[in-house]
């Protein structure tokens, strides 16, 4: 079989009906360009709402839930250990927020190669005195540099820096609270603790994570500022958090450390399960209209190369007629699919790139998402090959019927049909 001919003469045959082929490779083009800028708006979506929350999650959080006790005095009886007990009324156990010997916890973790750092936090819900009015909010005690280090709070701070932070009786607060108070950088703000212990503080920044619910209540001020207002000692710690560097070992390690050190513990995947499901759910639809746009070009192709040997019946006939078989038509009309295939899949890359490049300079300020300037994009170079790849075959499965058909035409009947 000479592949050369059989290639010169499909080059002929779509020469012959260009419009057609222009239109054929348009739908190919059409459909891969849309499939990738979708897929990468999408995705690039789907990364800008997971980093709000996921970003500021740790991958497990150690730390003690207030809980009744598990093993109550009628499981220790002898006589009823071993029955089936049915407790009512059940009081919690005031076994209080901090960590017990946390800081060797922390020695141990931090040599753990699995993971990346620790970040300790004191987390304690306060009062923000606004003349008469009190307004109830958390504040977080952080460690600036592994908070910096691990989360990048700096890129959630409007105002302000986060290195202030290091100063005594310093706070940065959220933007909600800010707006609610009408406090500015420099101000000062009065908080009281739960234990009535009341501190005042210079507020160093503002800081919006894009959450109206957060940013209403939350403040940040230095691990060692938030011990002295509630009166604890430097080892008074309520959370430790986590990054790992295989974040799929959360569950696993999530479980591993609850038992190790007598804590309560939670991973990333739970939660944030909700976000989790709604990323999932978006990237599948993107991914089924993409395909969806694909196959109706594929149908396209189908049609043309199916009308085009209706109106080539002659030339098949002929081809046939001077020596052709029926394998060499097959191969010259599986060779116009794939050549539209080809240009139209490596006109869709290049298009497709250049929408997503013109939608990820487009203006996308928001006073909910300070960090975000433009609409997001992921130019993940997988949606590029699988673009490709489906066209490639979408077009080939599209021109394969035809083919077969042209291939079986008897040029006998052709030529006295004529």
């Amino acid at each position: 079989m000479n592949y050369r001919l059989i290639l010169n003469i499909a080059v002929h045959l779509l020469r012959a009906r260009l419009k057609q082929t222009i239109v054929a490779a348009a739908g190919v083009t059409f459909g891969i360009a849309m499939f990738i800028t979708l897929l990468g708006f999408m995705n690039g979506l789907n990364d800008l709402l997971d980093g709000l929350m996921l970003n500021r999650t740790p991958h497990v959080r150690l730390y003690n839930e207030i809980k009744p006790v598990e093993n109550q005095p009628v499981n220790l009886s002898e006589k009823y250990k071993n029955a089936t007990n049915f407790i009512t009324s059940i009081k919690p156990k005031d076994r209080g927020k901090a960590i017990y010997n946390s800081k060797t916890i922390i020695k141990v973790l931090k040599e753990d190669k699995r993971i990346v750092d620790v970040a300790p936090k004191v987390s304690t819900p306060v009062f923000f005195n606004s003349g008469t009015i009190e307004i109830s909010g958390i504040i977080n005690g952080i460690s600036v540099t592994a908070e910096e280090e691990l989360f990048k709070f700096s890129d959630y701070i409007t105002d302000g820096n986060i290195a202030d932070l290091e100063q005594n009786n310093s706070i940065i607060i959220g933007s909600g609270l800010a707006k609610k108070m009408m406090l500015e950088r420099g101000d000062i703000i009065k908080v009281t603790t739960p234990k009535g212990n009341l501190a005042s503080l210079k507020i160093v920044g503002i800081s919006q994570i894009g959450i109206a619910e957060i940013d209403d209540v939350m403040s940040t001020t230095s691990l060692s500022t938030s011990q002295k207002i509630l009166g604890e000692s430097t080892n008074y710690i309520t959370d430790i958090q986590l990054k790992l560097h295989d974040i799929s070992l959360a569950p696993q390690l999530a479980k591993e450390f609850s038992t190790q050190f007598g804590v309560d513990t939670i991973d990333y995947q739970t939660a944030n399960s909700q976000f989790e499901t709604g990323s999932t759910v978006r990237s599948i639809i993107s991914y089924a209209v993409g395909i969806v746009l694909l196959i109706v070009a594929g149908f396209g192709i189908y049609n043309i190369l199916n009308m085009m040997i209706y109106e080539k019946m002659d030339s098949i006939a002929i081809l046939k007629a001077t020596g052709f078989s029926g394998n060499d038509v097959k191969w010259i009309f599986l060779s116009l699919s794939m050549i539209i295939g080809i240009a139209g899949g490596i006109l869709g890359l290049i298009f497709g790139l250049l929408f997503s490049g013109i939608i990820d300079t487009i203006p996308f300020e928001t006073a909910s998402l300070p960090t975000i300037k433009t609409y997001p994009i992921n130019y993940n170079m997988l949606y590029y090959i699988i673009g490709i790849t489906f066209a490639l075959v979408t077009t080939v499965i599209a021109g394969l019927l035809p083919a077969l058909k042209a291939s079986k035409i008897d040029p006998v009947e052709i030529i006295r049909g004529k």
